[in-house]
């Protein structure tokens, strides 16, 4: 997810072609990611398809070479074109194709065995393959054992879904017949945008606000406490869209400023962020000024004031530390709901710009498209499908980091 982020995150202009020689670039913004994914992109059907179809989902009128006209399911301009007899071909094609990038997924799998082991992974006082077969084996100080293994499944998966993508539309395609595959990659970017930028916004004033509150008391405590109070009793869903349509306005105002659709997509995204992180951070806050409560009257804590020991230096050891598991903790599950909360948002029409691809965008659409006979179903499925993994990997690396992390479970208390 974070390399497809990072290359989706890569923009520049297109270089045209020119007869006189000179460089002319595209007014088009295009990432790494359209670069790389360019057949995805470019392979636009007339409407839906369902996944892994070689017919469009819809009956339309076909004109045949004898001058007559049916309703049928035409045959799809991409996916499956391959195919000279559809019915028969398929079944075959689809299971060959899988397993085909299944097993490039594993022989890139054996690769990064093979040169985690070269540069001493597995021990490096043994031979090659002995370290090969210590990080298969489990016989390794590390984890690799466990990382290697689920490696493999990713590897043959990710393998099989590039496989059968170059062939036909894994996930479909939605109304307009672009591919939803495509769109739920191209929606990583804003899912890992809205979580990082919103939570690196509202870190610093939770960790600073609630340790001082908690650790001064008095009124510093009183301030605090009255700044997230006021804050908590402005309803945030209010408070975010009047921020969104004063943006709106502000970019139908000045739109010579914007040279394109994506820099005012973007500008939208990154307000979105400051404003979630702004009505976001006052929970964590809360955590910390009471977990504060309870460290500065610590034996060790009382010991360093006695020995004179500066404030900032008491924070910086002795408080901080011993809070940084609940902020690690509370920064993924605000991470995790803060990537579904966009999809709230964009739900009705308050989260990030129409034009840019988001898994909330996709649900918004699929609202419409679960009305219709017969159901559009797979639109709502990649969303979902593509938010659950990144939730939960979030939220399996937050249990990790934790246990790392926590003072109290190094020391075996």
């Amino acid at each position: 997810y974070v390399l497809v982020g990072l290359a989706d995150s890569v923009h520049f202009h297109p270089r045209l072609e020119n007869a006189t020689g000179a460089q002319v670039y595209s007014s088009r913004i295009v990432s790494l990611l359209d670069l790389i994914a360019g057949p995805l992109h470019e392979r636009h059907e007339t409407t839906y398809s369902a996944p892994l179809a070689t017919h469009a989902y819809v009956k339309e009128t076909i004109d045949l070479p004898d001058g007559r006209s049916v309703r049928d399911y035409p045959r799809l301009v991409y996916g499956g074109a391959h195919l000279v007899d559809p019915e028969r071909d398929w079944l075959g094609d689809v299971l060959r194709t899988s397993l085909t990038g299944a097993a490039s997924g594993a022989a890139a799998w054996l690769a990064a065995v093979a040169g985690l082991a070269f540069v001493g992974g597995g021990g490096r006082h043994r031979s090659w393959t002995a370290r090969v077969a210590a990080l298969l084996g489990g016989r390794t100080r590390l984890p690799w054992y466990s990382a290697l293994w689920t490696l493999l499944v990713l590897a043959m998966a990710i393998g099989a879904a590039l496989a059968l993508s170059g062939k036909y539309h894994l996930l479909g395609t939605d109304k307009v017949g672009q591919d939803v595959f495509y769109q739920a990659v191209k929606s990583i970017r804003t899912g890992l945008v809205i979580g990082t930028l919103t939570t690196l916004v509202m870190l610093p004033a939770a960790i600073l606000l609630g340790i001082m509150a908690g650790y001064f008391k008095g009124w510093v405590d009183d301030l605090i406490q009255y700044v997230y109070t006021t804050l908590n009793s402005i309803p945030s869903v209010l408070l975010i869209a009047a921020a969104v349509l004063m943006m709106q306005v502000y970019i139908g105002n000045n739109e010579s400023q914007f040279n394109s659709v994506t820099e005012r997509a973007d500008l939208r995204l990154l307000f979105l962020c400051i404003i979630l992180g702004v009505t976001s951070w006052t929970s964590l806050c809360r955590l910390l000024r009471g977990e504060t409560f309870k460290l500065r009257e610590l034996e060790y804590v009382q010991a360093a004031h006695a020995l004179g020991v500066r404030h900032f230096t008491v924070l910086y050891r002795h408080v901080l530390p011993n809070v940084l598991h609940i902020v690690l903790i509370t920064v993924v599950l605000d991470f995790s709901g803060l990537v579904l909360a966009e999809a709230v948002l964009s739900y009705i029409n308050i989260g990030v710009d129409p034009s840019t691809d988001s898994w909330g965008n996709m649900i918004n659409g699929a609202r419409l498209e679960l009305a219709r006979e017969p159901v559009v179903w797979w639109s709502l499925a990649a969303a979902f499908f593509f938010m659950f993994t990144l939730v939960l990997a979030a939220n399996l690396f937050a249990d990790a980091v934790r246990d790392a992390f926590d003072p109290r479970l190094r020391s075996g208390r």
